[in-house]
């Protein structure tokens, strides 16, 4: 069941955590104080070496300077993101978010207040409550490298089936930096120790984890920061 959650009313879930979130992420998103202590901008920003305002909008610039259609952000992002992706929506777009965690839906209302043009879920991303072919732009934002490899192909299959031919997904996430690039070495005891899954993001590609029947849709793949960062465009 899709679960709209309003400012007034508290997220009761009929969604169940994955044991991979609770048990390796429990202190960066589900537990009440990491909100508390990841919701800053300089923290954000300083865990992504700078980078986060740039990612941010390499992201949002590919869904042009107005945004029109249906938006659909998958989880929440500590941070500016999604008041800079507001901004920019035409006077008829909508945006959908959807978390799986009650803790960082109950943080975005807190952050975003009342917005006519939003509308906030709880669901999983693996399996996503949307129509097929309902979304004209899903954009997956620093999630890929949290999940287990079946659970980012879920997620990657579920993000290209709701989104309309013609359509875009945009995903901005780590990237294996050039050999030349001191973070490709001061990385991997950060990776390995606090994001698990990462390491496997690194070794493979986004098209790796693509549906069979997506193999052939137009990709585009930029790399930054020394390689450390990657946004890839699929174009539906």
């Amino acid at each position: 069941m899709q679960q709209k959650i309003t400012p007034t009313i508290a997220a009761s879930s009929t969604v169940t955590l994955p044991e991979y979130l609770e048990k390796t992420y429990w202190w960066a998103y589900t537990h009440p104080n990491a909100v508390r202590v990841f919701e800053r901008q300089w923290l954000v920003n300083l865990i992504l070496w700078g980078n986060f305002s740039k990612l941010r909008d390499l992201a949002l610039d590919e869904m042009g300077p107005e945004i029109q259609g249906n938006v659909l952000q998958v989880a929440c992002v500590y941070g500016n993101f999604t008041h800079h992706l507001i901004r920019r929506l035409g006077p008829r777009a909508h945006l959908n978010v959807i978390d799986v965690a009650p803790v960082q839906i109950t943080n975005l209302h807190a952050k975003l207040g009342l917005q006519n043009q939003v509308s906030i879920f709880q669901q999983d991303s693996t399996a996503l409550q949307f129509s097929d072919a309902s979304q004209d732009t899903v954009v997956v934002f620093f999630l890929l490298h949290e999940q287990p490899a079946e659970v980012r192909r879920k997620t990657i299959a579920e993000a290209m089936r709701v989104t309309k031919p013609g359509g875009k997904i945009v995903f901005v996430d780590y990237h294996r930096p050039k050999a030349t690039s001191p973070f490709r070495y001061l990385m991997i005891p950060i990776l390995t120790t606090l994001e698990p899954f990462a390491m496997d993001l690194w070794n493979g590609q986004i098209a790796d984890w693509l549906p069979a029947d997506c193999q052939k849709l137009d990709l585009n793949k930029q790399t930054y920061f020394g390689g450390l960062y990657q946004k890839v465009v699929i174009q539906r």
